[in-house]
């Protein structure tokens, strides 16, 4: 039987799905990363069809989302976009420190995934970490310098921006370290899934496709890196790209 666990990881409030028989055990783990304004528990039929094939899933609550949820505007949780995103891929270090401490990873068998802002948190986290043995993007964006001018355009259009320009400047900065297709060879091989639906018109399905194409030419076995496009899908995970990124983890972790 699959279990549903409440935990609190590194401060962090998260769901962990497993066989209720083995969470205790060293096990292969996932953390899957939710979309922006969404919450955990939205992919827990994903994380359960993973913890059928043997992992152990953490689905963590990002900043001002779910349990972490504060009395904040709606633009300010928007404007706040990129500082959870960089949140989320300093806070996955502190999960796996924790799970390592307590040896709960079978033998650095570690892989991420995420939906949306997830993905883009995915894309962020390759940069940062060699011990990530393989990743899923769904939906994401790899060029995240450039989909934050874009995003920055379209406030802009909106109305006043209430930040100032050395502050986008600074942010910009900031995101370069994080920003995977200015650093593609980070990657070093490792396997990659890619997600997009061609109707996405939140995060833009060229951000995604482009990167895959250059970064395949880096890669020795090309098998490695994958790329699954849908035709009239938009911004929403479908059950074939579900079934996909299960299939994905069950091959390369």
């Amino acid at each position: 039987m699959i279990g549903v666990l409440h935990k609190t990881i590194a401060t962090i409030p998260c769901l962990v799905i497993v066989d209720h028989t083995k969470q205790n055990d060293t096990l292969p783990t996932i953390t899957y990363f939710h979309g922006f304004t969404s919450a955990k528990e939205h992919n827990l039929p994903l994380a359960y069809l993973l913890a059928e094939k043997g992992y152990r899933v953490i689905l963590p609550d990002s900043m001002y989302h779910g349990e972490r949820e504060r009395e904040i505007s709606s633009i300010k949780k928007q404007i706040s976009f990129w500082d959870i995103v960089m949140k989320n891929v300093e806070e996955l270090k502190d999960i796996r420190d924790e799970l390592d401490s307590e040896d709960l990873v079978l033998n650095d068998r570690f892989g991420i995934a995420g939906t949306s802002m997830g993905g883009i948190t995915t894309a962020a986290a390759l940069t940062q970490y060699p011990w990530i043995k393989t990743a899923g993007i769904l939906m994401g964006s790899p060029k995240i310098t450039t989909y934050a001018k874009t995003l920055v355009d379209s406030f802009k259009k909106m109305g006043d921006l209430p930040v100032t320009d050395d502050v986008i400047k600074d942010l910009y900065v900031r995101l370069e370290q994080y920003d995977l297709s200015k650093q593609a060879d980070t990657l070093n091989e490792r396997p990659v899934l890619f997600w997009h639906g061609e109707r996405d018109p939140v995060v833009p399905f060229d951000h995604s496709y482009t990167f895959y194409e250059d970064a395949r030419q880096l890669y020795t076995n090309q098998e490695n890196i994958q790329f699954i496009k849908e035709a009239n899908r938009d911004h929403k995970v479908s059950r074939y790209a579900i079934l996909e990124t299960v299939k994905w983890f069950k091959k390369h972790l």
